[in-house]
């Protein structure tokens, strides 16, 4: 059943989205009085390289983790769908010997997770922690230890708030502060941008660690409003990939501190070209003002990547809203259910 433009507000998504900053002070203070955490990290710091391993979202989830954790430790990591395990374990199986691996799933139910996650372990001997939002699930059974962050769990079927949960750190409690405020006013802004504008294509753009964001947040629009979305680097989406550009395209460019100059080149090399050109970041220059058709600034103090988990909200929302102004129901994807159980 599709919900109505004034019904929206009562749907579980809507309230899941705008929830995240409380429920992010809640995973953390869960964080500080967990007796897990130190048997978890134990555990990892057994090995040199770490594997972060997920399925659908939770994949985008390893993907930024993976990037952050080398960013900030200088240690080597990697992110590999579930599904990679299981069909080309020899590519895991080859350097094994230096591995730890984090299996990520909201669920803890997802078939190629678990699966991944026993393969992992019993297998190939590989040190193994689950990441989920429910207590006593297969993943769990099937990990040496599991954190469990229920307060992130959701009712709705497009993870929303399980992704920036699991994402967030232990020491980012202002930034969720801080964050709360804001996320109403991305609301407003995003629902005005996309209501009466008519688009085809939607590309979300991102390096580093932000590509995985990047991912996730081509998923986030497919997913609630069925519109087809595409996800690239950043400067790579110079090489072909423009072509697509039209006014009823847009782009999404998550903007970061590290390579501001050049991302900025392209987000403007798009607005020539006619795109309809949006910008996430924290604060914004008048190059990228000038750029933009939306600028959605986070002004959140600090370094970069603990305000990671932040950046993809005005995502989520624009998903959320394009789903509703089409007349769908982002409680009830298409197509989609839950969990992906396989026999």
């Amino acid at each position: 059943m599709a919900i109505k433009p004034t019904d929206y507000a009562q749907s579980e998504t809507y309230k899941e989205i705008l929830s995240q900053g409380d429920v992010w002070q809640t995973v953390l203070q869960e964080l500080k009085q967990s007796a897990s955490v130190e048997k978890i990290l134990r555990i990892i710091n057994q090995k040199t390289s770490r594997l972060f391993v997920g399925c659908g979202t939770s994949f985008y989830l390893a993907e930024a983790a993976a990037t952050s954790w080398t960013l900030l430790t200088g240690e080597p990591a990697r992110a590999v769908p579930g599904s990679e395990i299981l069909l080309y374990p020899s590519l895991t199986r080859l350097v094994a010997a230096d591995l730890s691996a984090i299996v990520i799933s909201r669920s803890g139910r997802t078939s190629e997770a678990v699966r991944a996650a026993h393969v992992l372990r019993k297998e190939m001997q590989i040190p193994t922690v689950g990441i989920t939002c429910a207590e006593k699930s297969e993943l769990e059974a099937e990990c040496d230890s599991t954190l469990v962050l229920n307060a992130a769990d959701e009712k709705s079927m497009v993870m929303t708030r399980s992704f920036t949960s699991m994402l967030i750190r232990d020491s980012l409690e202002a930034m969720a502060a801080q964050f709360v405020p804001r996320i109403r006013s991305l609301a407003e802004y995003m629902e005005a941008f996309v209501e009466h504008r008519p688009l085809d294509d939607y590309v979300f753009l991102g390096q580093g660690p932000f590509h995985g964001l990047a991912r996730e947040a081509a998923l986030k629009v497919m997913e609630m409003s069925c519109s087809y979305s595409q996800s690239f680097h950043t400067l790579e989406f110079r090489h072909g990939p423009k072509a697509i550009v039209t006014p009823r395209t847009a782009l999404m460019f998550f903007v970061s501190e590290a390579g501001q100059q050049a991302e900025v080149e392209v987000l403007e090399e798009m607005k020539e070209l006619g795109g309809l050109t949006i910008s996430v970041c924290n604060v914004a220059n008048e190059k990228i003002r000038r750029a933009s058709e939306l600028v959605l600034e986070l002004n959140i103090p600090g370094d970069e990547l603990p305000r990671l988990a932040s950046h993809i909200v005005p995502a989520q929302w624009m998903g959320f809203f394009t789903g509703v102004g089409k007349g769908l129901n982002p409680d009830q994807p298409k197509n989609l259910t839950r969990v992906v159980v396989l026999d």
